[in-house]
């Protein structure tokens, strides 16, 4: 009888806090789902910006050079529209890298190969050791650690 006095005391305290404990789960949960939403959001946005830089080759056909492996830049120092172009990917790569570290965008897989392949292309180079000095020294770090790595061979089958 001494627990069913107790209930019959408490009932009230007892269903507010079931109904906090509720609530609090609904919120979790629902911070969970925005987060992801967030998530798929900023991955969309950056895609978008990404497609936007990246179209600037079509439109300007002179810019192709950037991608050029062979690309003599003692015949042909960079131009500024391509030092442009290449600070535009820098400024992009950095906000991008910004949001991982902070969780709001996950990493792609062949991020760090993407960034070796491009930055050791000639005119790409050589505006990213004249823009590096200007940049956050973490970004810098790691962009570094992706072009030291060593390229590993594919596996043979």
């Amino acid at each position: 009888m001494g627990v069913l006095s107790w209930i019959g005391k408490t009932w009230f305290d007892l269903v507010q806090s079931l109904g906090i404990v509720a609530g609090l789960l609904f919120t979790a949960a629902t911070f969970k789902r925005d987060t992801k939403e967030r998530r798929v959001a900023n991955l969309i946005e950056i895609t978008k910006q990404h497609r936007e830089i990246w179209a600037e080759l079509y439109r300007q056909p002179e810019l192709a050079r950037v991608l050029d492996v062979n690309a003599n830049l003692q015949e042909t120092p960079v131009t500024s529209e391509e030092e442009l172009f290449v600070n535009l990917l820098i400024l992009h790569l950095n906000s991008s890298y910004q949001a991982m570290n902070n969780g709001v965008y996950t990493k792609p897989e062949g991020l760090r190969k993407d960034i070796r392949r491009f930055f050791t292309r000639p005119v790409a180079k050589v505006v990213w050791l004249k823009m590096k000095p200007l940049q956050d020294a973490q970004f810098v770090q790691f962009v570094e650690s992706c072009l030291s790595q060593d390229e590993k061979p594919a596996p043979t089958i």
